[in-house]
């Protein structure tokens, strides 16, 4: 058997007794099991507000206090608890004004007999209510420890790219170097024709090799970031407009935006980097674009790249891809930083899409001191290396293959 429903605890603040009495003996008519406390001061108002009720019923006017002065206290308190009203006469004007104030319901006394069916509705209200904000708090603890997951596991894998790139450049690199070296050695000292074309060939094969270890490397981490923000997508500017034949203009006012010396917060450069990689990459997909500008700026602590062309622009079937992920990645991307992404598109012949990167700086600050103290490194997030397609090598701090 279920055991029966614990009484409802009920606050009333009313300064008649036999009001008190009234409304008591219509609850307990409807079949409430009601345990009530009556006050009728102030003072004992705020005093009973220490302890937790299911419920407050208080009157509208009282010796120096009134109803509506009640509810302002226990919405200050409590958002939840249901509070209901009861005059002996109230005007719409107040009624109103208690709605407005947060009351759960308003009676008249000569109208006791709605008293239990509205304090059920109002409990069941604010249960409602309480689960509804209980499971808002879960969502919210769900998503921030989502986003700490994904900014721990980009920097880790950024961290692992690195490490990577290093060994492939000290190892593989040196190794292709130094077979290169022989094997031209052999060429320069062979007399057979026939062995001096193999080696030549042999030459061509290991030259691939190096280049294909070049650009693993800078797919796995671009190294031309460690000459500066400014540096890094003029490079990647002049690039994509070589390797697809489109305009792409690159503007800042500030040439010393992350540049060594004044570097950005841990994370920023990167971000701003694959941001701008990942729009160059849609737009030569996508845009049919014939002019590209990509603008860098610095103002009020803001860093901001804002990417434009005039192609055909996007519809909203295109952000409503299921598999669109780029878009999605460049958002959650910002995001590390403590950045966001605008979108903005016209569409038709005459349109085209603008893509605004904005990032606090002082935002950006708290987010890479997390980082590190997760990790212990220094390491900027990442979480795509797929985009870097291009065929040269960056100049890079790594010395030359």
């Amino acid at each position: 058997m279920s055991e029966p429903p614990a009484p409802l605890r009920l606050l009333h603040l009313e300064d008649s007794d036999l009001d008190h009495e009234l409304a008591l003996a219509q609850l307990q008519r409807s079949g409430l099991d009601v345990r009530a406390r009556r006050v009728e001061t102030r003072d004992e108002f705020e005093a009973a507000l220490a302890r937790r009720w299911d419920a407050i019923v208080s009157d509208y006017n009282l010796p120096g206090f009134s109803g509506l002065q009640a509810l302002r206290l226990v919405r200050a308190r409590d958002a939840i608890v249901p509070f209901i009203l009861v005059s002996g006469e109230i005007g719409e004007d107040l009624a109103v004004a208690a709605m407005r104030d947060g009351a759960s319901d308003y009676l008249l006394k000569s109208g006791l007999a709605r008293l239990a069916p509205a304090l059920e509705h109002a409990i069941d209200a604010a249960r409602t209510r309480a689960a509804k904000l209980e499971a808002d708090r879960e969502l919210a603890e769900s998503r921030r420890r989502l986003a700490e997951l994904a900014r721990h596991l980009q920097t880790r894998v950024e961290a692992e790219r690195a490490a990577i790139a290093r060994e492939i450049h000290d190892d593989v690199g040196g190794s292709l170097t130094a077979l290169k070296f022989d094997i031209d050695w052999i060429r320069r000292h062979s007399a057979e024709p026939a062995l001096q074309q193999r080696a030549a060939s042999a030459l061509e094969t290991v030259t691939h090799a190096i280049g294909a270890s070049q650009r693993i490397m800078h797919n796995l981490r671009p190294a031309i970031l460690d000459q500066g923000l400014v540096a890094a997508l003029q490079w990647l500017a002049g690039r994509f407009e070589k390797r697809t034949g489109v305009d792409c203009l690159f503007r800042t006012g500030d040439e010393r935006i992350g540049a060594p010396g004044q570097e950005l917060p841990d994370g920023v450069p990167l971000v701003a980097y694959r941001t701008a990689q990942e729009a160059l990459t849609n737009i030569s997909k996508h845009a049919q674009a014939q002019r590209v500008t990509m603008d860098l700026s610095l103002s009020g602590g803001v860093l901001s790249l804002e990417i434009s062309d005039d192609g055909r622009g996007l519809s909203q079937s295109d952000l409503a891809k299921a598999g669109s992920f780029g878009i999605r990645g460049l958002h959650e991307r910002a995001g590390t930083v403590g950045g966001w992404i605008e979108l903005g598109s016209t569409g038709g012949t005459d349109g085209g899409t603008t893509l605004l990167l904005s990032i606090p700086l002082d935002a950006a600050l708290p987010q890479a001191a997390s980082r590190r103290r997760e990790d212990g490194t220094d390491a900027e997030a990442d979480d795509d290396a797929s985009h870097g397609t291009d065929r040269e090598h960056d100049p890079s701090v790594w010395s030359s293959l």
